[in-house]
Parts: structure tokens; sequence; C-alpha cells
């Protein structure tokens, strides 16, 4: 994987991640705000288009993909669907959609954006995690993203060849290298 789709450690608190996308950008942007279309790359669960909205994120990565696969052991405990509340911070379609990470949904912790530019025929997304909890939690994040972009890209492109966990396989220990040195 080229260097360039590594996620960045802006501060202990703070990643930002960047991809060159197929466009349009009503299409990149469907597939932010559109539960079918978001659980295939990352997960479903309904969203209310407002600020202030809920956001009822359904995890399942064993089935984020072109087939079903397994988690690694480690993440065993992430086998099957589970949920998350989320709050609605940013919504302005089709360039700016932002959300509490916190799963109490508490708009003073974590928080996740997507800016979306047009780049010709591409879309450049822009993804900035901030108000992590330090650096073990931007590791963890990292990996999750990285490989959720991925996913998104494969589907973009029409070609959704990997599955979350063989993509996710080894993406932690590579952001642990790149922000530790460890």
């Amino acid at each position: 994987m080229s260097d360039n789709t590594y996620g960045t450690l802006i501060d202990k608190h703070t990643v930002r991640f960047e991809r060159l996308l197929p466009g349009p950008i009503e299409l990149v942007w469907k597939y932010l705000t559109d539960s079918e279309l978001r659980g295939r790359w990352f997960a479903g669960g309904p969203m209310e288009p407002r600020v202030g909205g809920e956001m009822n994120v359904v995890f399942d990565n064993s089935n984020v993909g072109p087939h079903p696969a397994q988690p690694p052991e480690k993440y065993r405990k992430y086998a099957g669907t589970f949920d998350s509340k989320h709050v609605v911070t940013i919504w302005e379609p089709p360039h700016r959609l932002g959300f509490t990470w916190d799963d109490d949904m508490n708009p003073e912790g974590s928080v996740v954006e997507f800016e979306l530019t047009e780049e010709g025929d591409k879309v450049r997304l822009v993804l900035t995690h901030r108000r992590v909890s330090g650096v073990d939690d931007a590791i963890n994040f990292s990996g999750g993203w990285h490989t959720h972009l991925q996913m998104l890209a494969e589907q973009l492109e029409g070609n959704p060849k990997t599955p979350f966990w063989t993509a996710f396989d080894g993406v932690e220990d590579e952001y642990r290298r790149r922000y530790t040195g460890k």
C-alpha cells in the first residue's frame, strides 16, 4: 500500500485521512449518508439528516466487503453486529458531514468530520477525527478508518474485492509504528 494512503497524526488527539475517490460528489455523499450504502463500507443504521439528528451506527465488519470474513482472535468480540448512538454535528450536503463518536452522544467528546471537494471527475475526501483520548486511541481509530476508507474506495470503483478483516490485518501495527516508532 502506498505511503500516501496512511492517515496522519496531527497531534496526540487528532488523526486525518485524505483520499481521492471516483465521483461525482453526490454519489460519495450518498455513500456517507444512506444507511444501505454506508453499510457496504462502514456501518449502516439510520441517520436524521440535520444538525442535532440522531445517528445509530450498526457495525457488521464481518460482512463488509465481497464476502463474509471472521475477525482475528484479538477482535473476536467484534464478530457479528453491534451498534452505537451518535449525534450529527455538521450537515452541509454534499460537502461536509460531522458526528459525535462517543457512544454516549456527548458533543464534547470525540468527533468525526468528512469534507468533500470536487476535483474534476474525482472527489477529495478528508476525514478528521478530533478529540481522541490519546495516541493509543489514535492508533485504534486510524486502523479502523484506514480500512473502512479502503472499503469505500473499492465500492466507489465498483470493485469490492477485499473483506474488511483481511484488509484490517496488520494495519494497527503499522499505525503504532508510524505514531510511536515502536
